[in-house]
């Protein structure tokens, strides 16, 4: 295990039944980049990685890259 899946751990325990929208993840984090500018980066990356996660499957299923 990571050390970042502990941080996964807990909150798929403590709100892993919930439901959110994308918006609502989205605002949380730009919260949590305004809060701590240091992880901008890897806050953009998970966001475009997430974000993209369909483009790439359906480019993969069409044969495109």
């Amino acid at each position: 295990m990571y050390f970042t899946d502990q941080g996964i751990e807990e909150l798929d325990e403590r709100r892993g039944d919930e439901q959110v929208t994308l918006a609502w993840l989205a605002e949380r984090l730009r919260d949590f980049v305004d809060l701590n500018p240091e992880f901008e980066t890897a806050v953009d990356r998970l966001a475009s990685w997430l974000a993209r996660l369909d483009a790439e499957t359906d480019a993969d299923s069409d044969g495109e890259e």
